[in-house]
């Protein structure tokens, strides 16, 4: 086969269920895949195996295709998903039921052995360290697995599966699997598998690279029929993004390189079981409506280890949400959220009991994101949130019983309690750690047969691509004028754990240079120097004339560890539009670009 279409339903547990429907409109299309799998998904799966051992699984994959299996049989679809969780067999057991059901005979594969929350080799090990924030481990963990690659799932697709339900495993593992299947790609290939690395990368979010939260949303039409992206990818490594017809969304080289640079360290290195992935010189090209094509994707040799996501809970955490209005209201929320704590903290130390670990008090609609930023203090309308953690569930409760009595005793304006009294919820954090590929080994199941399964061993050492920003050499004797820097760019912000990462993208090559004298890593670094514990870094991207910001320790724990309204730092590329970027008069006068305070 020259050409594989491959078409991603779902970026997260919880994405449209009438997306899969969606795709199969595409003439010709030969995957459907899809990614349930976040970083803490794991921890509650766990929970849901607990309650009940034929669960463990994300059951919204089943529902989004169960009415498509018909369908898929006749054209010779087949679907790769990591809904699996941390129960592939009970999933696989789920789906050929209601195959049966509907009269479809499919082969069903399964790939396990991700799971390694048993390895107490692994897990117990002396001296193991987080790889990120360097904490000691916890003595006990909620869940543990190793990130597999795509050799299994392709091997598994050689086998014959129609279908493939995996554990934790890479999101773009989900397309670059039915690639290496396809088109008989190699271990040793890596130029080709950091492509389909690539192609996976895109499609993994769903929407987001087809218009969904793209800085220009007021150029996206169809929010309410978004479209979902498709992948045309050719044996040589090329390969275009787009969407199927008559579908909202955008797909533009600002919504692909957007989504390119979302949740990635260093774009030389982007390490991954399979390759190790060189983004800096990828290029975009449009090619017609809604189709842009990809070219320039470089890999280098795997590494020779795993990287497992495992969770441990960290005591418990509690949040609430009133809403104030009225004159000072952004006065009047701090005062309130002040008031409950020293009240709870009084309470606690009555009942003998330390005080909080942690607090949180935001006033949304103050600009409270902004730090030292903000402009919006006289606001009328506010949402206090306002959130605990504590190790013992008792203290949580405490907090959560003394919210509602401000709404007599506390300031006026005091109003709509979401979702009644808060519930005490465990905080889960992520722990994260590398361990030898030798050491762990994937089992590929084809309809309850064992199928052979390999992956490349890597190297301990692989070859290191230095990528810094440079310093820009800017004329001194120019006038200059202040540009906000959405005129200038498109940015995108996401997270890893407690890192998060804003990629910006300038709009055309000339409007570079500014941006990298105007934001280096120390600029950014202070103007998060509410959220941002840890240093920053600067890489360069010049194929997509782009730079991408890593915020260490900035998400308060991240994930459900924060307290915060923006615990994955989807919002830090918006805080950074309307800064002042100096350009010259010149360039701003002819491009048309408007003007920001200084």
């Amino acid at each position: 086969m020259q050409s594989v279409k491959i078409g991603c339903w779902a970026g997260f547990w919880g994405d449209s269920q009438f997306a899969a429907s969606q795709l199969m409109a595409v003439e010709g299309l030969d995957y459907l895949i899809s990614d349930y799998l976040a970083e803490v998904t794991m921890s509650l799966l766990v929970r849901a195996q607990a309650k009940s051992p034929d669960m463990g699984y994300a059951p919204d994959a089943i529902a989004a295709i169960t009415p498509l299996l018909s369908q898929i049989k006749q054209r010779g679809i087949k679907v790769v998903t990591n809904a699996g969780g941390i129960n592939p067999k009970a999933c696989r057991a789920a789906l050929a039921k209601v195959a049966k059901q509907a009269g479809v005979e499919l082969s069903i594969a399964t790939v396990t052995g991700d799971d390694v929350s048993a390895r107490t080799d692994l897990l117990q090990a002396k001296g193991l360290k987080e790889m990120f924030s360097g904490a000691p481990a916890p003595l006990d963990f909620a869940s543990a697995n190793a990130y597999f690659g795509a050799r299994p799932i392709a091997q598994a697709l050689d086998a014959g599966a129609d279908i493939v339900i995996t554990g934790r495993c890479t999101d773009s593992a989900l397309a670059l699997g039915p690639l290496m299947h396809e088109f008989g790609w190699k271990d040793d290939d890596w130029d080709m598998l950091a492509t389909g690395s690539l192609v996976g990368h895109l499609l993994e979010c769903g929407a987001q690279v087809a218009g969904g939260i793209h800085t220009d949303w007021r150029d996206v039409g169809g929010w309410d029929d978004m479209g979902f992206p498709v992948a045309e990818c050719q044996a040589d490594g090329r390969f275009t993004i787009t969407k199927p017809e008559n579908t909202g969304g955008l797909v533009t080289i600002g919504t692909v390189a957007e989504q390119l640079l979302y949740e990635i360290g260093d774009p030389a290195s982007y390490i991954l079981p399979d390759v190790v992935c060189d983004f800096t010189q990828v290029e975009l090209a449009e090619d017609g409506p809604d189709r842009i094509t990809v070219t320039g994707t470089r890999g280098r040799p795997c590494t020779d280890q795993y990287k497992i996501s495992a969770t441990y809970q960290d005591g418990y955490r509690a949040m609430s949400m009133p809403t104030l209005i009225g004159p000072d209201s952004a006065a009047r929320a701090q005062l309130l959220g002040e008031s409950i704590i020293r009240r709870c903290e009084r309470i606690l130390r009555d009942q003998k009991m330390p005080g909080f670990d942690e607090v949180s008090i935001e006033v949304l609609g103050a600009e409270t994101n902004y730090g030292a930023r903000a402009t919006t203090a006289a606001t009328r309308e506010v949402v206090l949130k306002i959130g605990v953690r504590h190790a013992q569930r008792a203290a949580v409760n405490v907090f959560a019983s003394e919210i509602a009595p401000m709404g007599t005793g506390g300031p006026q304006g005091l109003t709509g309690f979401f979702a009644g009294r808060p519930r005490p919820q465990p905080v889960v954090r992520l722990f994260s750690f590398l361990a030898p590929k030798a050491d762990i080994l994937p089992h590929v199941e084809l309809d309850g047969t064992a199928v052979e399964c390999s992956v490349a061993p890597g190297t301990s050492s692989p070859e290191p691509a230095p990528n810094a920003c440079s310093k820009p050499s800017l004329p001194s004797d120019e006038p200059m004028i202040n540009v906000p820097l959405v005129a200038l760019a498109w940015g995108r912000s996401g997270d890893k754990g407690d890192l998060a990462n804003i990629g910006l993208i300038a709009r055309k090559p000339a409007y570079l240079p500014y941006i990298r004298a105007a934001l280096p890593a120390s600029a950014v670094a202070g103007y998060f120097a509410h959220f941002c514990q840890g240093r920053v870094d600067c890489f360069e991207l010049p194929g997509l004339h782009a730079l991408n910001y890593v915020l260490h320790d900035t998400l308060g724990g991240g994930g459900m560890a924060s307290l915060r309204i923006d615990p994955q730092g989807k919002a830090y590329a918006q805080i950074l539009m309307d800064l002042p970027i100096p350009v010259p008069a010149r360039l701003a006068q002819n491009d048309g670009l408007p003007t920001s305070p200084g």
